[in-house]
């Protein structure tokens, strides 16, 4: 792909002086011109915004799915009972690598 087939949008900003030399000072110590500093500056920015914003909606929108499984949790599938039956066999094995003992209290 040619850089002439891109389809390329214009984007401008009336500013201050003081903005401007802004800027300019930072596009230059990051060895930019201050269109692609803007552009990457500002993308930035937005891709973080929307992100945010993506993860606020789906916490909202899941809460009340969240607290209706917290309420009432499913019963354990047989998976969940076989970890758990393992879990107990090895804390209850004295004879293994686990030691499941509480730690003695520091005074």
């Amino acid at each position: 792909m040619t850089t002439a087939s891109l389809d390329r949008g214009r984007i401008t900003a009336r500013v201050s002086v003081a903005v401007q030399e802004t800027l300019e000072t930072a596009a230059s110590m990051v060895g930019a011109t201050v269109n692609q500093f803007i552009v990457q500056t500002a993308l930035r920015e937005a891709e973080r915004i929307i992100e945010n914003e993506r993860l606020i909606k789906l916490t909202e929108q899941e809460a009340l799915a969240f607290f209706k499984a917290l309420e009432a949790p499913l019963p354990p599938n047989e998976k969940l009972k076989a970890a758990l039956q393992d879990y107990t066999t090895r804390r209850n094995d004295q004879t293994g690598t686990f030691d499941w003992q509480p730690r003695p209290t520091r005074v």
